[in-house]
């Protein structure tokens, strides 16, 4: 069962900002785990002209740290810390680049933040801090809708095969732990989903080519079983070699569907009313700046639900403290 030991949780004080602090310290609770709370202000050159010549750079960052500061107060003034060791830090400069920092500097396994919301013609539920946050963090993000709901129904995780094995390997082992230890936490259904499509299959049904429509879809068959047999497998292996008496108690449902995941999964999790979904970003292990794929990206922009993303084992992230 996974268990997260070191929290670090956003909160910048926007609205929503309750259901990112009741998860966070429900979680540590839950986990026996600390948790640090951090806001980032913006830095301030030290060249800046001042229209009004009374106050300082320096004067204004440190006006700046201090309202932070008093913010972080009041947002756990009303929050249960019982049995829960809390720190609170303002951090100065870019958002993503300084709670990456922090991930490193405290050795932090999970990161939690509210979502942005952006808005405008291309409205999402992500904004540019969460997907750089999902795209470079070393490890986990936890991005949590505004309303989400106070316990979560329905858990999905998101699964790929790679013919080569290794990093998929790790990758999916991470999704389920994480999966499987949420939907005992929260009491809810575990739902695991992997799409799969037939290489070239339009290619295969052009009248160019001898092949009949009734070879394709025997071809469509048996890679779909070929997969649903590796879905199977790779929860058994699990089941196995990880938390048998998890998997035997959530009796995980299995989706195995034939498409573009990019489109088959957001729509499965609108249909069974998903609450959060755990998935992978993918990267090379060991390989600096290779982060989330194509894919990845647009399953998070047609999401309406929490996200929580995993990076691959050896994940190397480009950001650095000494940057």
């Amino acid at each position: 069962m996974k268990r997260f030991q070191s929290l670090l949780l956003v909160a910048d004080g926007k609205t929503g900002q309750v259901a990112a602090l009741r998860r966070a310290f429900m979680l540590a609770r839950n986990n026996q785990a600390s948790v640090t709370v951090v806001d980032v202000v913006p830095s301030i050159p030290p060249d800046l002209r001042m229209a009004i010549t009374a106050v300082t750079p320096t004067e204004l960052r440190a006006i700046a740290i201090k309202d932070a500061e008093e913010n972080l107060s009041a947002q756990l003034r009303d929050v249960d810390q019982t049995g829960i060791s809390v720190t609170t830090k303002v951090l100065v400069g870019k958002p993503f680049v300084e709670i990456i920092r922090q991930v490193v500097r405290g050795c932090h396994d999970l990161v939690i933040k509210c979502a942005e919301e952006s808005v405008g013609i291309k409205a999402r539920l992500f904004g540019s801090t969460d997907m750089n946050l999902m795209r470079k963090c070393p490890c986990p993000v936890w991005v949590i809708k505004a309303k989400e709901p106070q316990r979560y129904r329905r858990i999905l995780a998101a699964v790929d095969q790679d013919p080569d094995g290794a990093v998929k390997d790790g990758l999916n082992r991470q999704i389920l732990e994480v999966a499987t230890s949420l939907a005992l936490t929260e009491f809810g259904e575990l739902h695991i989903v992997h799409a799969w499509q037939l290489f070239a299959e339009s290619y295969l049904r052009s009248p160019r080519l001898s092949i009949t429509d009734a070879e394709v879809d025997a071809m469509a068959e048996a890679e779909g079983k070929a997969h649903t047999k590796w879905l199977e497998q790779l929860v058994k292996t699990y089941a196995t070699n990880v938390d048998q008496a998890a998997v035997d108690y959530l009796e995980p449902k299995l989706h195995v569907l034939k498409g573009d995941a990019a489109r088959v999964v957001p729509k499965l999790a609108r249909d069974y009313d998903i609450d959060v979904i755990i998935m992978g970003t993918l990267a090379r292990s060991g390989i600096t700046g290779l982060f989330m794929g194509n894919t990845a990206e647009t399953i998070l922009s047609q999401l309406d639900c929490s996200v929580l993303t995993v990076k691959p084992p050896g994940f190397v992230g480009p950001i650095a403290l000494d940057d």
